[in-house]
C-alpha cells in the first residue's frame, strides 16, 4: 500500500522496524558464502618482470642503425613469434603447466597464452617512436612456477631481439653487397662504353670545339705561309734556271772568242743568294733587309740577263765536268729548289688533309655531342647509384659492427621476476566486501518488494491515499503486546458536506 504515496523518514523507519531481520540475514549470510569460495578457488600467483630498452650508445648522425622499425611493432611480432607452438611447448613440458588428465595440449597452449601478459610502458618518449620499456608477467597456480616461467619467457624476448637485430643485420649487408655487385658491374660496363666512344670520336667530343678551331686557323695559316713558300721556290728557281743558261751561254762565247766570262756578276750573285737566305730564316718577308736584299738580286739578275746569250745552250740539266765553278754551283741550287719544292709541296697536301680532319670534327660535333650527352648522362647514374650504394654498404659494415659489440639498442632485464607471497587471486577481503554489498543489496530488494505487494494500512495517510476521503476517528489496541493492525477495517462517518469540505473529522478518539 505504501507504493500509492509518498514515503517519509518516518515510513523509512517503520519499514525497517518491522523488516531488518529480512536485510540482516542476507547481509550476514553472503559474506560467509563469499569467503567460503574464496578459500574453494585455486589461488593464482602473479609474477612480474621489467625489462628496459637501452637505446644506441653511439649517436645516429654518426652511426644510423640498420633496424630502423618501430619498437612496438617489433615488440607485437617479437610476442607473436615467442608465443607460438613452438616456443611455448616446450615451457608447458618442462613445468608441467595446466597438466590434466582432460586437458589437451591446445588447451593447455589457449590457458598458457591468456596467463601472459607483455604490458608496454607509456610515457612521452613513445610519442615521439621510442619506448622506455615493457612489463612481462605470468599468472600461475604456483608462486614458484610463476616466477620460473616469466624469467623463461623474459630471456626469450631477449634473446629473440639479439637475434632479429643480427639476422636484419646480415640481411641487410647481404642485400647491400650484392646490390653493390650488379651495380659495380654496370659502372664497368658504362665506362667501357664510354671510353669506346672517347677514342672512336677522340677530337669530336663536347669541349674540344675551341681547340679545333684554333687548330684549324693554325693550319690554315700554315697552308698560306707554304703556299707562299712554294711560289717563292718556284720564283727563285725560274731565276736560277735562267742564270744557268745564262752563265751556260757567256761560256760558250768565251770559248769561241778567247775571252773570260765576267765572274764578279757570278760571285756578287751568289754572296747575294746567301745573304737572302741567312736572312729568311731569321726575318719575314716584309723586313727592310730583306726586301732590299731581293731588290739588288733582281738588278744583278737584270743586268746579267742584258748580256747577248749564245744559240742553243747547253741543257741547263745536262752536268758536264768541264762547266765551271758557277755553273756547278747554280746547278747544285736548282736541286736544292727542287727538292724544297717536292718537300713543301707534301707539306703542303699534309697540312690540307689535316685541315680536312679538323673541318670533319666541326661538323660532326653536334651529333656527337648529342650521343655523348646520352652516354655521360647513364654513366654519371650508375656512378651516383654506386657511390651511394658504397655509402650505405659502409654504414651498414659499421652498423653490424655495432651490434657485434653490443652497442647497438639492447633489452636491459631491470627487475629480476619477483616472487609473489599472496596469490593475486582470489582476495578474500574483497571477496568478503562484495558478499557484503550483495547481501545488503539483495535485503532491501526482498524489502522493497515485500512494501511493494503489502495493502495493509497503518495510519490516516494510509486511508487518504487509498479513498481520498477524511478519517472520522482510530481505534488503536493497546496492552503487553504490540498493536494489533486490522486490514481493512474502519469506521467511517460522512460529515456534512461543510465539514467534509473543511477537510477537518467530526471526532477523534483514541484509546
Amino acid at each position: 500500500m505504501l507504493g500509492h504515496r509518498v514515503l517519509t523518514m518516518e515510513d523509512y523507519g517503520a519499514i525497517l522496524k518491522r523488516r531488518w531481520w529480512i536485510i540482516v540475514i542476507p547481509t550476514v549470510l553472503l559474506p560467509i558464502v563469499a569467503v567460503a569460495i574464496a578459500f574453494v578457488i585455486p589461488p593464482q600467483y602473479v609474477s612480474q618482470t621489467l625489462v628496459l630498452v637501452e637505446q644506441q650508445k653511439v649517436p645516429d648522425e654518426y652511426v644510423k642503425p640498420v633496424v630502423s622499425e618501430d619498437l612496438t611493432a617489433r615488440l607485437a611480432s617479437m610476442k607473436e613469434q615467442i608465443l607460438s607452438r613452438a616456443r611455448l611447448t616446450p615451457i608447458i613440458e618442462r613445468f608441467n603447466l595446466f597438466g590434466t588428465a582432460k586437458t589437451s595440449m591446445d588447451e593447455r597452449l589457449d590457458l598458457m597464452r591468456k596467463n601472459i601478459d607483455i604490458k608496454p610502458i607509456h610515457s612521452e618518449m613513445a610519442r615521439t617512436g621510442g619506448l622506455p620499456g615493457f612489463f612481462i608477467s605470468f599468472r600461475g597456480s604456483d608462486a614458484r612456477t610463476a616466477q620460473l616461467v616469466t624469467g623463461e619467457i623474459t630471456s626469450l624476448f631477449v634473446n629473440e631481439n639479439l637475434k632479429s637485430r643480427a639476422t636484419s643485420v646480415e640481411g641487410t649487408q647481404d642485400f647491400l653487397r650484392g646490390q653493390l655487385a650488379d651495380a659495380k658491374q654496370k659502372l664497368d660496363d658504362q665506362d667501357a662504353k664510354l671510353a669506346a666512344f672517347q677514342q672512336k670520336y677522340i677530337g669530336k667530343l663536347p669541349g674540344e670545339e675551341a681547340p679545333n678551331m684554333n687548330m684549324l686557323t693554325s693550319l690554315n695559316t700554315q697552308l698560306d705561309a707554304t703556299t707562299q713558300a712554294i711560289a717563292r721556290m718556284e720564283q727563285d728557281k725560274s731565276y736560277e734556271e735562267a742564270m744557268l743558261a745564262q752563265q751556260q751561254s757567256m761560256s760558250a762565247q768565251v770559248s769561241e772568242h778567247g775571252g773570260v766570262a765576267p765572274q764578279a756578276q757570278q760571285a756578287d750573285l751568289q754572296a747575294l743568294l746567301s745573304e737572302e737566305a741567312d736572312l729568311t730564316k731569321r726575318y719575314t718577308d716584309d723586313y727592310p733587309d730583306v726586301v732590299a736584299v731581293r731588290r739588288k738580286i733582281k738588278d744583278l739578275r737584270k743586268e746579267m740577263a742584258a748580256a747577248p746569250v749564245a744559240a742553243a745552250p747547253t741543257p741547263v740539266s745536262a752536268p758536264n765536268r768541264s762547266d765551271s765553278i758557277a755553273v756547278q754551283q747554280l746547278r747544285a741550287q736548282l736541286r736544292a729548289l727542287e727538292q724544297g719544292i717536292t718537300q713543301k709541296k707534301h707539306d703542303q697536301g699534309v697540312i690540307q688533309g689535316q685541315i680536312r680532319i679538323y673541318q670533319d670534327r666541326i661538323s660532326s660535333s653536334p651529333l656527337v655531342q648529342e650521343e655523348y650527352k646520352g652516354l655521360t648522362r647513364d654513366y654519371t647514374t650508375a656512378q651516383a647509384f654506386y657511390d651511394d650504394l658504397l655509402k650505405k654498404m659502409n654504414d651498414s659494415k659499421m652498423a653490424t659492427d655495432l651490434e657485434k659489440r653490443q652497442q647497438g639498442e639492447q633489452f636491459r632485464v631491470m627487475d629480476e621476476p619477483n616472487l609473489p607471497d599472496s596469490p593475486s587471486f582470489p582476495k578474500r577481503g574483497i571477496f568478503a566486501g562484495a558478499g557484503l554489498a550483495a547481501g545488503l543489496c539483495l535485503g532491501l530488494m526482498i524489502v522493497a518488494l515485500m512494501e511493494y505487494k503489502d495493502t495493509a494500512l497503518r495510519s490516516e495517510r494510509d486511508i487518504w491515499a487509498f479513498t481520498k476521503l477524511p478519517t472520522l476517528s482510530v481505534i488503536a489496541f493497546s496492552g503487553e503486546r504490540e498493536p494489533v493492525e486490522v486490514k481493512r477495517q474502519w469506521k467511517f462517518w460522512r460529515r456534512k458536506p461543510n465539514m467534509a469540505a473543511a477537510g477537518k473529522p467530526l471526532a477523534n478518539a483514541g484509546g
